[in-house]
């Protein structure tokens, strides 16, 4: 189980109503904790894919690195090459 840590933090009284509101269905999270915790966790994994995307966008943009998977794909091969399980 992962440890807990008591925080305080400002928050408006809109976004405390929508918390207490989110908590009230039951059916996201048991806790107002946890409807913060789904939140943030919703919101970090949004900015992770976005970033992941930018970077991949970049890669696609880079000669070196597409050179670099031309010679990988050479030699791996494509999915109908790959064994079977």
């Amino acid at each position: 189980m992962t440890a807990k840590t008591k925080r305080t933090y400002n928050l408006s009284s809109d976004a405390v109503a929508h918390v207490r509101d989110l908590a009230a269905r039951g059916d996201l999270a048991t806790s107002q904790d946890g409807v913060v915790e789904l939140a943030i966790d919703h919101l970090y994994r949004e900015i992770r894919d976005r970033d992941d995307a930018a970077m991949w966008s970049r890669a696609a943009q880079d000669q070196a690195f597409r050179t670099e998977m031309r010679t990988i794909e050479s030699q791996v091969g494509g999915p109908d090459d790959w064994p079977s399980e």
